[in-house]
């Protein structure tokens, strides 16, 4: 059993691309600027961005973090994409995820200049990946993509099955993994809330990806062995021996099904640092498109 790490794994791609930040800027380039919209005080986001403001220091990057509070009015949101968009020192932004119940994500999303859409949330970005074509790539299911491709998991003709139909990882995922393409050329099967038989279909994978946000939903009875095995979950559950209060929880039963896999990731430090890494990765692009 071969534990997948995230974490080695994005600190070599973030010393690739901050070498080659430094020949950009050596070269008389501009240093990309990566900049982060955090609207209130939501704990993961609060992270999330810290880890992704950090990223931008190891790789090199500006960065710049724009705050509101959590009462901003949509019109506010919309002035201050709007002011990104057009900002020429601004490479790419995102607008993190979630928002506030009163505001429109869509619009938001959809308001974002998809040649600036590092997040590869907007339609444009997905219709392009859909059809396999140059595009800013989802964060989390590229960072998926790169961990295969560095760990030369074999993906060609394999049943993978995703488990999780969000527009952030399931989806897009579920694409990629069926691309013309390696990693890809999977035959893929997508499992939600409505599936029927869930372990049955889970337990004929040769690639299991879960992304469902339900703490050890795959157990070792859901598993064949030798699957390859990508937990995407990062659920907070309380637990008093941590300092933070909680620890995070993966959607995997990591300790029963790890013996079962030929490969696995561990939670955390597997899916999770890709997804920033991807972050940059994608606003290292989005620099070199505008040379």
């Amino acid at each position: 059993m071969q534990i997948i790490d995230g974490k080695a794994t994005a600190s070599a791609i973030k010393q690739e691309i901050a070498a080659e930040v430094e020949a950009r800027v050596a070269a008389g380039k501009k240093r990309p600027h990566l900049a982060a919209v955090l609207v209130g005080h939501d704990g993961g986001s609060e992270t999330y961005v810290a880890h992704k403001v950090k990223a931008c220091e190891e790789c090199g990057f500006t960065s710049t973090l724009i705050r509101r509070e959590a009462d901003v009015t949509q019109a506010e949101l919309l002035e201050i994409v709007a002011g990104l968009n057009a900002d020429p020192d601004v490479d790419g932004y995102i607008v993190q995820l979630p928002l506030p119940a009163h505001i429109d994500e869509q619009a938001i999303i959809q308001a974002v200049d998809p040649d600036k859409d590092v997040d590869g949330f907007h339609p444009v970005n997905v219709g392009r990946m859909s059809l396999g074509l140059p595009c800013f790539l989802s964060a989390t299911p590229a960072g998926i993509i790169e961990l295969l491709r560095r760990y030369e998991i074999e993906t060609h003709g394999k049943h993978c099955v995703v488990i999780g139909r969000s527009n952030i990882v399931g989806k897009p995922v579920a694409s990629l993994m069926m691309q013309k393409a390696q990693p890809g050329n999977a035959t893929v099967t997508v499992c939600h809330s409505a599936t029927p038989d869930i372990a049955d279909i889970v337990r004929r994978a040769d690639i299991i990806i879960a992304a469902i946000g339900h703490p050890g939903f795959v157990t070792a009875d859901m598993v064949k062995p030798g699957a390859v095995v990508i937990d995407v979950g990062t659920t907070r559950v309380p637990d008093a021996s941590k300092k933070s209060g909680f620890r995070l929880c993966g959607d995997v039963d990591f300790e029963n099904v790890a013996p079962l896999c030929s490969a696995i990731t561990p939670v955390p430090g597997g899916v999770g640092p890709m997804t920033i890494c991807s972050l940059m990765i994608n606003t290292l692009q989005a620099a070199k498109n505008k040379d």
